[in-house]
C-alpha cells in the first residue's frame, strides 16, 4: 500500500513505501490510480505470472490425487493441455515449483 506523489493536475507521478512531505496520501493496492502508473505492461506480466503459479498448483494437485484433470470443464482441459505442451517445449521451462518443493 504505497504513498504517492500527484502532480499539479492530480495525476499520480511516484510511489513510495513510506509518507513523506511531498508525498503523503495513502492509496490502497488495486486503487485506479495505481493501475494507471504501473501500466499495462505491467499486469500482462503479473497476470502471466500468476498463470504459471496456477498451472503449477493444478499440477500439484493432480499429483497428489487431490483433482482429476477430467474434474475440469473440457474446455478448461484443453487449455491447460495446451499450455502444458508449450511450456515443455521451451528450452527453459517455466515450472516454478522443483522436484524437491514442499507445499
Amino acid at each position: 500500500m504505497p504513498f504517492v506523489q500527484r502532480d499539479s493536475s492530480g495525476k499520480v507521478i511516484a510511489l513510495f513505501a513510506d509518507a513523506g512531505p511531498d508525498h503523503p496520501e495513502h492509496l490502497p493496492a488495486g486503487h485506479p490510480d495505481l493501475a494507471a502508473l504501473a501500466g499495462p505492461d505491467e499486469f500482462t506480466r503479473l497476470d502471466a505470472d500468476l498463470i504459471r503459479v496456477i498451472e503449477d498448483v493444478v499440477d500439484v494437485l493432480i499429483d497428489r490425487g487431490l483433482l482429476r484433470l477430467t474434474d475440469l470443464p473440457a474446455d478448461a482441459q484443453r487449455k491447460l493441455l495446451t499450455r502444458k505442451g508449450a511450456r515443455a517445449r521451451l528450452k527453459q521451462g517455466l515450472n516454478l515449483l522443483g522436484p524437491d518443493d514442499v507445499i
